[in-house]
């Protein structure tokens, strides 16, 4: 499955790449809800994209991205005046006798410190960081989907929840942001051949166990160590992966637009690294076909899925 994914953030550059359409309406929906104390988790990357806008519509989300970043901020500084004084606090404590709990407390407010002035930075900071576009479940991306005979982009989080199931499946089935293709007409029927989405990807990340990375089998005793892989296609390209969707309602509830990415068996250098899962990038001159799925003719969807882009993908241990 895919654990986390550097993906194109900008919404312009979709437009720029593929003709798409941007769907500020949903855009503006979900800059709202964050602002009025939404959980929504949103990468700075998308943050980013409206910081010079072009538009009445584009610039309503940019005072609505301020406002929250505004807010965030406060709640930093005073989170951060809390752990300087309880890390005061503790050095009093061992100057004069050394204590488990003192220790402790120093630890947590170090680490606590060094946290909030790295968020505070990131609230400050204008220019770009890869981690800026990087996502993992729960978190919301753009996604190119056909709507009217138009590619359009909507935000989109990364957790997928079909429509017409209670909100309670995000915590029964947490692994939905991955629709296993040997799964497609089971679990997911409602969306495979009815709502197909693309979310474009430079890079993904997987955890696996150090023993298999390595190629080994456990020593006697031995405990696994989980270990984070990045994976790059070679050559380097944007892949553009194939997504399910799902538009859930429920009265009294904002619509929840969230999506999955297709998973599949891996190609051999991804599972000689150790990992079972791996995306399916479709070929860009399948995009539209993927976009304007047919549910009778499921048969050619799967076709699609099989004449993927299959790069080399080469990895490292993630940074």
């Amino acid at each position: 499955m895919c654990y986390s994914a550097q993906i194109l953030a900008d919404y312009r550059k979709y437009v720029r790449m593929f003709g798409a359409h941007m769907s500020l309406r949903e855009f503006a929906r979900l800059y709202f809800e964050r602002a009025e104390g939404s959980k929504a988790k949103i990468p700075k990357g998308m943050d980013d994209a409206f910081l010079n806008p072009t538009s009445d519509e584009e610039r309503e989300i940019k005072a609505l991205i301020e406002k929250f970043n505004a807010e965030q901020t406060s709640k930093l500084k005073q989170d951060l005046f809390k752990q300087r004084t309880r890390l005061a606090d503790a050095e009093r404590t061992l100057q004069t006798k050394v204590t488990k709990e003192a220790a402790e407390s120093q630890r947590i407010a170090t680490d606590k410190i060094a946290w909030t002035l790295s968020k505070l930075d990131d609230f400050q900071r204008t220019e770009p960081q890869p981690r800026d576009s990087r996502i993992f479940p729960g978190h919301y991306a753009p996604v190119m989907v056909m709507e009217d005979g138009h590619r359009v982009i909507k935000p989109m989080r990364y957790q997928c929840r079909i429509a017409g199931k209670p909100a309670s499946y995000d915590v029964k089935y947490p692994g939905t942001y991955n629709a296993r293709r040997d799964n497609l007409e089971a679990f997911w029927k409602p969306l495979f051949g009815r709502s197909h989405g693309i979310l474009v990807v430079s890079e993904f990340y997987e955890n696996v166990s150090k023993a298999k990375m390595e190629g080994r089998d456990f020593d006697e005793g031995e405990k696994d160590e989980n270990v984070v892989l990045e994976f790059k296609p070679n050559p380097p390209h944007d892949m553009l992966v194939a997504c399910l969707w799902s538009r859930w309602s429920a009265p009294g509830e904002p619509d929840l637009l969230s999506f999955a990415v297709i998973t599949d068996e891996p190609p051999p250098e991804i599972a000689a690294a150790g990992h079972n899962r791996c995306i399916i990038p479709i070929k860009p001159e399948n995009l539209d076909a993927w976009l304007n799925p047919n549910a009778s003719d499921l048969a050619a969807l799967y076709a699609i899925l099989d004449d993927r882009d299959r790069p080399f993908y080469e990895h490292r241990l993630a940074a």
